[in-house]
């Protein structure tokens, strides 16, 4: 249905159709939402999708953040705020459907292996963080970034986003508890006496069933339906409040690393710029690197913006955000904010422009009044969408040549390393490798880009140290 038609129907007054017409016609310019085949209510309908498969960071970045020593009410503050605003800048910047937050491999990193394995304080951790985050601006700056990315081979973009749609969908079995660990096997099925695994199942089944018949919406109406079944089961419960008001102190996580350590009487980032901490500092900096292009090129390849090389147009605006998404993590205290793969939620309920991000940006920014809204949808309701997603992301599988052993091989490496090892960049890190040396062995180094032997070197030391 137009626009103009909608305003008929609903018979307002010719300078009020005439207001809408034009505050729409902004919106689809901006955004370019006819060239790119979408409308307003497709865009809203998945930046709800991607902001709810996303919405568990606000609380869990905190409580992981807090065994640092954070203060867990600021960062949940910090945590919102700064996911808004770096997926504001996505939105408006590059004008593509991915949404940002703070990652969750890196956090963990700054807690456990920082601050409690290196005893430094959480503000000096911090600062880890956001020297990493200008350094990989420098690089996008530089075009580095985008030339490594023009190296990756087609196949090993492909294999990429499989490994990491199998990531996904195994994010989604082990958050809904369908899958557990097992001291024997590693991982075995859960247990069908926990409600919160039948929450899943029925959620699976049921946004599945909706894709089937191609339901707008499917990914979005499975979290509610399963949310709603999640509160008379007892997985989850109403909130007492509806709003939670910050205050000043709400912040006091914002620009924490530049503040004055009183033990040495300097910035706490002065702590960690030394050549003690560059391998640490330089292991940050390839996992955030390789997360991010990782996660582009299979949300990219999801929503068909890849040209025939696999390479994703207005590539270095998206890294350049994504870069500073990183800066502004480490300045707001709250670990790196990174590209997020479950921005695959929203691409699969047609998202395909800026707008989507927009509307994710608006929600991350409204809860930081409503988290205990936010806090009702559980992790067995937003499973579903992953799993979901992440069969969506896989399904390039079949445009591997796996009659070419060189090829098909080092893409099985990273197909199979990423979900196994929970990273990545490790998934990639071993199929790079593994693509060099096969490829060189085979006689076909001449297919190897001299920048994948950079890069292969570079993972080596990163997993050697």
């Amino acid at each position: 249905m137009s626009y103009k038609s909608q305003a008929v129907r609903t018979k307002v007054s010719p300078k009020e159709s005439l207001k809408q017409s034009s505050k729409e016609s902004f919106i689809e310019k901006f955004f370019h939402l006819r060239e790119m085949k979408t409308d307003v209510r497709t865009e809203v309908v998945a930046g709800i999708a991607t902001f709810m498969t996303m919405a568990y960071v606000i609380f869990v970045n905190p409580s992981i953040l807090e065994v640092a020593g954070v203060p867990k009410g600021p960062a949940i503050t910090a945590t919102a705020l700064a996911a808004g605003i770096t997926t504001l800048m996505m939105a408006l910047f590059t004008n593509y459907p991915f949404a940002i937050a703070a990652g969750m491999g890196l956090n963990g990193v700054v807690t456990f292996g920082l601050v409690k394995g290196m005893n430094l304080p959480w503000q000096a951790a911090m600062g880890v963080v956001f020297i990493e985050g200008v350094i990989v601006t420098i690089l996008v700056l530089t075009n580095v970034r985008e030339m490594v990315m023009d190296a990756i081979p087609i196949t090993m973009k492909r294999a990429i986003g499989v490994g990491i749609g199998l990531f996904v969908a195994t994010l989604g079995l082990v958050g809904s508890k369908l899958i557990v660990a097992h001291p024997a096997t590693l991982v075995t099925f859960g247990s069908l006496k926990d409600k919160g695994v039948w929450v899943a199942i029925f959620g699976t089944l049921f946004t599945a069933v909706l894709m089937a018949y191609r339901v707008k919406g499917s990914i979005l109406l499975g979290i509610l339906a399963s949310t709603a079944l999640a509160i008379p089961l007892g997985v989850t419960e109403l909130p007492k409040s509806l709003m939670s008001i910050p205050t000043a102190e709400s912040f006091s996580t914002l620009f924490a690393t530049f503040k004055t350590n009183p033990a040495t009487g300097e910035p706490y980032i002065m702590q960690v710029l030394n050549i003690g901490m560059l391998g640490t500092i330089f292991a940050f900096l390839v996992t955030d690197f390789f997360d991010t292009m990782g996660t582009v090129v299979a949300i990219g390849g999801q929503a068909g913006f890849l040209d025939k090389n696999g390479k994703l147009p207005r590539i270095k605006r998206v890294l350049l955000v994504d870069s500073l998404a990183a800066v502004i993590g480490g300045a707001f205290g709250i670990s790196s904010n990174t590209t997020y793969v479950e921005s695959g939620a929203g691409v699969s309920e047609g998202g395909r422009t800026g707008l989507t991000s927009l509307v994710v940006a608006i929600l991350f920014f409204l809860s930081m009044f409503f988290a205990p809204i936010a806090g009702i949808v559980p992790s067995q309701a937003t499973a579903p969408a992953l799993i979901i997603v992440g069969f969506l992301m896989m399904t390039v599988v079949k445009d591997i040549p796996f009659d070419d052993f060189s090829e098909a091989f080092p893409a099985f490496v990273t197909i199979i390393s990423t979900p196994l090892t929970y990273s990545i960049s490790h998934g990639i890190g071993y199929g790079f490798i593994t693509y060099v040396i096969v490829k060189t062995l085979t006689g076909k180094s001449k297919d190897v880009h001299w920048l994948m032997w950079i890069v292969s070197a570079f993972f080596v030391l990163s997993f050697l140290y």
